[in-house]
């Protein structure tokens, strides 16, 4: 009796699969509160042209289908004639992918059947538990903000943004959990990407996330976006943050590129051992000697590796701007930051930290400095 309830089950399980094809899936919807023969709309994410349809359908019985192709998991919206509420989204893979909607709530709309739909559906629902706590904190609160506020009541505002911000860091922890334990989901993927919208990128983080990513998605059309824009996001280049470093002075004490930012700064990346930086350095110390007192500041990075030969150098050659070195050449962590693949190297950065300029040498150098420090 147990055989033929098991092969019963394994009957059901192959001929459950073998409705869909690998490579293929079918949408199976339906909709709550629209009235039969209101048209359906998908649409595909296209990186030029924003949402594009792709397919259309009608409600019949208060059901839809949608059937078609995919090579491999893409975000897709359902939007349905007349209804003006959010879109609905759904991931188009190789499976049978349900979902439900309810046209006055998109909360409670409901999509699974396939493994990143389900993904997506856990991860929307627990996404919005936090944002429904922070909605809450806001409506409880605005009042008490306001009246803080005509009162300069710095401590009450101070402890209000405090909470509020506390809230906010419990969502982001959530979404970075979220992409750590799930290296397989394509929402993973998604997220990762929408990191490089912040004001400042950390690349560093974003490309310990894309590491740790299953290579089915390093091989996805997101995956490939993200090692794209790593790419060009990492290359530093006029117009872009200078990205900030730290590391040893000669005598051992850390120093970061951030604390040592003057009106002007230049890194000057160099080594006692390359003859064209030393034959560079007069002409820097004379800058330097002329200018600091104006606002110019200059960090100097170099690819040494014996601490000994860096410190006679920066003694001969009579150097005294801030210096720093991991003692790693060209394995130097802070010149494969900056892409270094030569010496001598110049970045010439301003008080904000943004690179205005670099591979200059002598006169262009100083003409550079001179006219930025005239306008500061």
């Amino acid at each position: 009796m147990k055989k033929i309830v098991l092969l019963t089950i394994l009957s059901a399980i192959f001929i459950s699969c073998g409705n869909v094809k690998d490579g293929e899936f079918t949408i199976e919807g339906q909709v709550k509160g629209v009235d039969n023969g209101k048209l359906i709309v998908l649409h595909k994410q296209d990186d030029s042209l924003g949402m594009i349809p792709v397919d259309t359908t009608r409600i019949k019985d208060g059901k839809f289908t949608f059937k078609g192709k995919t090579k491999e998991p893409l975000m897709h919206q359902i939007q349905i004639e007349g209804v003006n509420i959010e879109t609905f989204y759904v991931i188009t893979e190789t499976g049978e992918i349900d979902i439900t909607i309810d046209k006055d709530s998109v909360q409670k709309t409901k999509v699974g059947g396939t493994y990143n739909n389900d993904e997506m559906q856990s991860f929307t629902e627990k996404r919005n538990e936090f944002q429904a706590k922070i909605k809450e904190f806001e409506y409880k609160n605005q009042s008490k903000l306001a009246v803080a506020q005509n009162n300069n009541d710095e401590k009450t505002i101070k402890q209000l943004q405090a909470d509020y911000a506390v809230l906010q860091n419990n969502m982001k922890d959530y979404v970075m959990k979220y992409i750590e334990e799930h290296p397989k989901s394509y929402i993973s993927s998604l997220l990762i990407y929408s990191m490089f919208a912040d004001f400042e990128p950390d690349t560093a983080k974003i490309q310990k996330y894309y590491d740790g990513l299953d290579q089915s998605l390093k091989d996805h059309s997101e995956g490939k976006k993200i090692l794209k824009k790593l790419k060009e996001t990492k290359k530093v280049d006029v117009g872009k943050r200078a990205p900030d470093f730290s590391a040893k002075s000669p005598d051992g004490k850390v120093i970061s590129l951030k604390e040592s930012l003057g009106k002007v700064t230049i890194i000057d990346f160099w080594a006692s051992w390359c003859k064209p930086c030393r034959m560079e350095n007069p002409n820097v110390v004379a800058l330097y000697n002329e200018l600091h007192s104006k606002g110019l500041n200059i960090v100097g990075v170099s690819l040494d590796k014996d601490l000994n030969k860096w410190k006679e150098a920066i003694a001969k050659d009579g150097i005294t701007w801030t210096q720093v070195s991991n003692l790693k050449e060209w394995k130097e962590p802070i010149a494969l930051l900056y892409n270094v693949n030569s010496i001598p190297k110049t970045f010439v950065v301003n008080k904000y930290g943004i690179v205005v300029a670099k591979d200059l040498t002598g006169k262009e150098l100083k003409d550079k400095v001179t006219e930025l420090l005239a306008q500061n």
